[in-house]
């Protein structure tokens, strides 16, 4: 309480105390502080705009009798609420537990004020003088009282695809500026019918203020009808849909002619295709679906999530015939429910460009840059900021590891536990994201990509500079990776600002200690594909002491010769081809495969033979995913990577539920004995399945070798390949029974696209 308002109770305890009979003086104080009128201000920073906040404060405050207001500030949610002591503290708690599901709350601060003697609850105005550090919220999931009035004959809003409440509906992909009001959306160019403007001005509505808020009469139109899209579609037609953060091209999942003639125009040889199914119901007809994959899927977010797929089914063997899964999702749009409603079966749902560009949001846009891939364009006049992709996670330890972090995700803030300077973070080359660092909080961009193509790169810089006008930021600093040719690194180069240039795999478990608050010292373990290294070799198999902003390399992957650079990061054989030529030798040859037949680059060739025993365009690298791209060739699950990881995913699937505790000879990640062991067993006939538990339990050993040498008990996972479920499972669970604590990811993905995060993390260091 401040002292203005402790002498006021003060003065009116002593003028009252000869009335009250027999009170002593604290008997007296007690009772005036219960009484006395009292103000509280509370501010709740994070996730708190577009989420039914301020409706909700206004129902809790009249419920319970008390005054004063709630507004939207650039800084978050702020309330002064008025009356006696112990019911302001009781609606605080309240504020907590019954709080909005959407609502994420990462700074609660509640400060005594002087009373003012208000009358009533209001709502004011948005106030944007503060600072912005408010979150945006991230496009969510129509809720089940929409998804009711959508399929009710008799609500205003039947089969209306743009129906949404403040439970629900666009946000990331509409917002300009903030604060989160309408006339800060794209929303603004629609007028409220007097119907849907009673309904946003009504605290006692759900629609109070839910800024995408319309109608049929008021709101946003197709350019064409759902049932026309259905029917194209069971042609076998390619239809270019407008979702909620960009143009999605579907089709039937069924037809493996459709699938391939979508694979042939937008040039997307063999990765995976998306899935989206009518209903769980459907779902689980396809897919082995756990409970808690079930409740990924059905949440706020939405995401694809990557499950097993059940024998015998009747999608096209085109959709995802080099993955062991079927990525998921469920209809998380009103467009979208209405035109699987109409469908009943699988579509193929991935992204509205070529490969490797970015995705059409505008319709005149996407009518130029996919005129050759959709045979039909089903569009709608809601402008769309900024591309949103689909997010995708897998579980991962019980809980979703995001892979892909986008709709549903992005642009939550990250709060970790320092103050940051100014820095803009702009990650690494490929699964690009861009960060910018405010006060305690690091606002992590949606997924751009990889950035290859020069569109790519118009979308990397529109992100950078779309993240800095919608904060205010003006970056002080910009910390980019340590590889001269990336075009991340490129354009920080050329950015005018001082300049940071940070290691890839220190950026790596910086990204993991951030999001879980760790403070140091802590072992950091750091495996992916590639990374510039600071002896200018490829990184990738690295352990790290990390204590304060010093990293120590304390152990790493033998090294060993990629033939050919980054041409192996495709063709895995040479990485099989190098460890091989070392162990055994010039006259070894790689075991044939099941894919040799399309193509047998053999290792008797005399090209490859030449440049590993003259070192002539060979890279020394220390990547485990190189390694698992070698063991995936030698047990014959896969020569090649048709797409970024195929190989160890593979090698990782074939595990199945294969259990045992086996494992391969691997003493100070010697791949030596390990491969003399691998091909041992291949020659011996043993299965593949065998060979790859073996072989992922010898890193499991090895990790659990360095960590019981350093004496440090905090363990930090990651890298790409910590995308591995069983590594990641087997790994935290042998470790934490040795007295270890592990962390992992849990708001940024291991991959790549957390780079960002320990860039901004390590620039305040």
């Amino acid at each position: 309480m401040k002292t203005t308002a402790f002498k006021a109770v003060i003065g009116s305890a002593f003028s009252r105390k000869h009335r009250i009979n027999g009170g002593s003086f604290h008997q007296i104080m007690a009772v005036e502080a219960k009484t006395a009128l009292q103000r509280l201000r509370i501010t709740l920073h994070g996730a708190v705009q577009g989420v039914g906040f301020r409706p909700f404060v206004y129902r809790l405050a009249t419920e319970m009798g008390l005054t004063g207001w709630v507004l939207n500030s650039s800084a978050g949610l702020v309330v002064e609420v008025e009356g006696a002591a112990d019911q302001l503290t009781h609606f605080e708690q309240r504020l907590e537990t019954e709080r909005p599901k959407a609502s994420v709350v990462t700074v609660h601060e509640a400060e005594w004020i002087a009373a003012d003697g208000s009358t009533r609850f209001e709502i004011h105005s948005s106030d944007t003088d503060s600072g912005k550090t408010v979150n945006v919220l991230p496009d969510l999931a129509t809720c089940s009282d929409c998804r009711e009035e959508l399929f009710d004959p008799a609500n205003r809003r039947f089969q209306y695809p743009f129906t949404n409440c403040t439970n629900c509906g666009p946000r990331y992909t509409i917002v300009v500026d903030i604060p989160y009001d309408r006339p800060n959306t794209t929303m603004r160019e629609f007028v409220l019918c007097p119907d849907c403007r009673e309904e946003y001005e009504n605290p006692a509505n759900r629609r109070f203020h839910a800024q995408p808020n319309a109608c049929p009469v008021c709101g946003p139109k197709l350019n064409g009808t759902i049932e026309d899209a259905a029917e194209s579609l069971l042609q076998g037609e390619i239809i270019a849909l407008k979702g909620i953060g960009g143009f999605q091209l579907l089709v039937d999942a069924r037809q493996p002619a459709a699938v391939a003639r979508l694979r042939q125009r937008k040039h997307r040889e063999e990765k995976p295709f998306a899935l989206m199914m009518p209903s769980l119901e459907v779902a689980r007809e396809y897919c082995e679906i756990s409970p808690a994959e079930v409740q990924l899927l059905e949440s706020q977010a939405a995401p694809i999530v990557l499950l097993q797929p059940k024998p015998a089914t009747d999608i096209a063997w085109n959709v995802a015939h080099c993955s062991p899964y079927l990525g998921v999702m469920l209809p998380y749009s009103p467009l979208h429910h209405l035109l699987m409603e109409e469908c009943r079966f699988p579509l193929v749902a991935t992204s509205g460009n070529h490969s490797d560009e970015p995705i059409a949001i505008a319709n005149e846009e996407a009518i130029a840059r996919l005129k050759d891939i959709a045979d039909r364009f089903l569009m709608h006049n809601r402008p769309i900021v900024r591309a949103c992709d689909d997010s995708v996670v897998r579980l991962t330890r019980g809980r979703a590891g995001i892979l892909r972090r986008a709709r549903g995700y992005a642009p939550l803030g990250i709060r970790i536990r320092n103050h940051l300077p100014p820095v803009l973070a702009v990650g690494g080359h490929l699964k690009n994201t861009v960060a910018i660092a405010v006060g305690q909080e690091v606002f992590v961009s949606q997924h751009i990509g990889d950035l290859d193509t020069i569109e790519a790169r118009g979308a990397f810089e529109r992100a950078i500079s779309d993240l800095c006008r919608l904060y205010s930021f003006q970056p002080e600093i910009v910390a980019c990776d340590l590889h001269p040719d990336y075009a991340s690194t490129q354009w920080a180069e050329n950015s005018g600002l001082p300049l940071l240039r940070l290691q890839h795999h220190h950026a790596h478990v910086a990204a993991c200690a951030a999001e879980n608050n760790l403070d140091t010292p802590y072992l950091g373990v750091s495996w992916d594909g590639t990374g510039y290294g600071l002896d200018g070799t490829i990184w990738g198999g690295e352990f790290f002491r990390v204590e304060g902003n010093y990293f120590e390399r304390v152990a790493h992957l033998r090294p060993f010769g990629l033939p050919g650079g980054d041409v192996a990061v495709r063709e895995g054989w040479r990485s099989a081809a190098s460890l091989l030529f070392t162990t055994f030798g010039p006259d070894s040859q790689i075991p044939e495969t099941a894919d040799a037949a399309q193509e047998k680059p053999r290792f008797e060739n005399s090209r490859i033979r030449h440049m590993l025993e003259h070192g002539i365009n060979v890279v020394q690298t220390t990547s485990v995913g190189r390694l698992f791209d070698a063991v995936a060739c030698l047990t014959g699950v896969a020569r090649h990577n048709r797409f970024e990881g195929q190989a160890a995913m593979l090698l990782e699937n074939e595990i199945g539920r294969l259990r045992t505790e086996e494992a391969y000879p691997f003493s100070g990640g010697d791949w030596e004995p390990l491969i003399r062991a691998v091909i041992a067993d291949r020659r011996a006939g043993a299965p593949a399945s065998l060979i790859a538990a073996k072989f992922h339990n010898a890193l499991v050993s090895w990790i659990l070798e360095i960590a019981s040498s350093t004496g440090l008990k905090q363990v930090v996972f990651s890298g790409g390949v910590f995308q591995n479920r069983y590594l990641t499972e087997r790994a935290a669970a042998i470790l934490e029974s040795h007295g270890f604590t592990v962390y992992t990811h849990r708001q940024v993905p291991p991959n790549d696209g957390g780079i960002a995060l320990g860039q901004a993390f390590m620039a305040g260091k």
